[in-house]
């Protein structure tokens, strides 16, 4: 490969560190954003970093004024040309998944949203909404039938039954990333093009990749919580079993089953009570709850199960 080859790729590359920082507070689940809410925390990799996850933390810090606690990489993404206005640029979106408090300051330009203001199609917690079958349905059915090969039709058929539960199938909730990708690919989001930008807007669009980003952590999260006690990442360090419930109720976008999910908590002894009582979303006293750390070194193995199932 000659220099002048060389150097020709690397003008042409990009690499993006992107932050999705997330909380829960009162039953919703938030992320950190920037720029009024239009993206995610999120610069360049530097000759100056000494790694990707120190670039990171230095953007977090410079946009957000917080300093990151505990973060996981997440998704690589390396599309050509999609969401980004440089013709010939390889845009590297590395991201990282990060779970914090909303409690602290933010500087001025920074501000913490409902993660469902930008994927409202994702939370079915006390009604499957209604976009659903007004918007989302009819287009990605307009999707399918657009291509004349018949092999493909079917293929997008099936695609769109399974991220939709369409056709008698099930909704699955770990599924958030393959509904915005159909989405997008169904031109009906602003991020797809024009086309997606005189369509009808389902949620508030993000720059770039974000929204696609931020559906990607989602799903990440949904599917952790299922194997993983990161749930008590989220909460305070005494709850009660009513706030941990509605934490896992709010990331998975779904009611759950309260005396299923009580019992799989005292099965797996994932809490200890603490012999204090607290008020609980203004009911009468309920029995207050701390996380058993140790539960980190007895269930790495076997994992923590969190019951995502309907009520």
């Amino acid at each position: 490969m000659t220099k002048g080859h060389t150097d020709s790729i690397s003008q042409s590359v990009s690499v993006e560190l992107i932050a999705v920082l997330v909380a829960v507070t009162n039953g919703q689940p938030k992320v950190i954003t920037v720029s009024s809410g239009d993206a995610l925390p999120a610069g360049p990799l530097e000759e100056s970093h000494k790694s990707l996850q120190a670039g990171l933390r230095a953007w977090v810090a410079d946009q957000t004024g917080r300093r990151p606690g505990f973060v996981e990489q997440l998704y690589t993404f390396a599309d050509r040309d999609r969401g980004h206005s440089e013709k010939y640029t390889r845009q590297i979106s590395i991201s990282y998944l990060g779970l914090t408090g909303e409690d602290g300051p933010l500087l001025a330009s920074t501000s913490w949203r409902g993660w469902y203001g930008y994927l409202p199609w994702e939370d079915r917690r006390d009604t499957v909404p209604a976009l659903l079958k007004d918007i989302v349905e009819p287009g990605v059915q307009r999707w399918v039938i657009a291509t004349k090969d018949a092999s493909a039709r079917q293929a997008r058929r099936e695609r769109a039954a399974i991220a939709f539960g369409l056709d008698g199938r099930n909704w699955n909730e770990d599924l958030v990333l393959q509904r915005y990708e159909l989405l997008f690919e169904a031109g009906l989001l602003p991020e797809a093009g024009p086309a997606g930008r005189r369509s009808l807007r389902l949620g508030s669009p993000m720059e770039a990749d974000h929204r696609r980003i931020l559906a990607t952590g989602i799903a990440r999260l949904r599917a952790k919580i299922k194997y993983n006690p990161v749930v008590f990442e989220l909460m305070p360090p005494i709850f009660t079993l009513q706030q941990l419930q509605q934490c896992v109720e709010a990331i998975a976008g779904a009611n759950l089953h309260t005396p299923n999910f009580r019992r799989l908590i005292e099965q797996q002894q994932l809490v200890e009570a603490t012999g204090a009582m607290v008020a609980d979303t203004g009911g009468r006293p309920a029995r207050a709850y701390r996380f058993r750390a140790e539960v980190k070194e007895e269930r790495a193995a076997v994992g923590a199960r969190l019951p995502i199932a309907r009520a």
